[in-house]
């Protein structure tokens, strides 16, 4: 059994910051990567960024390097921090976490349950 909870979303204006967070908890033997993603209304759900569990990152060019992904594997946890958000940045925004939880088993992606995001103009 495993748990992946985002916060950290909100109501923001455009050029503002957010700074989400996600912790992944359970059987967890090992996290491979963890990752942002976000879905807006009638659209497909798209990376944002990931991180592994060896530090390297990827994300998404349409961010423009607007956006920073973190992590603390001692904590199981990532953060993204979104600045100079724009009203295209809302979203609902999904946790990602790629797990292990047997030595011998598979790595599973689970997926925690959203944090919505909203960019005024």
């Amino acid at each position: 059994q495993v748990q992946v909870v985002e916060s950290g979303g909100g109501l923001v204006q455009s050029g503002g910051s957010l700074r989400l967070s996600c912790t992944a908890s359970g059987s967890i033997v090992s996290i491979s990567g963890m990752g942002w993603y976000r879905q807006a209304p009638g659209q497909s759900r798209d990376l944002v960024a990931r991180i592994t569990n060896g530090g390297n990152t990827n994300y998404a060019d349409s961010m423009k390097g607007r956006f920073t992904i973190s992590r603390d594997g001692a904590k199981n946890t990532v953060y993204l921090q979104m600045n100079s958000l724009k009203p295209e940045d809302t979203a609902v925004y999904y946790c990602n976490a790629a797990v292990q939880i047997s030595s011998s088993s598979r790595f599973i992606n689970y997926w925690g349950q959203g944090t919505q995001v909203t960019v005024s103009s």
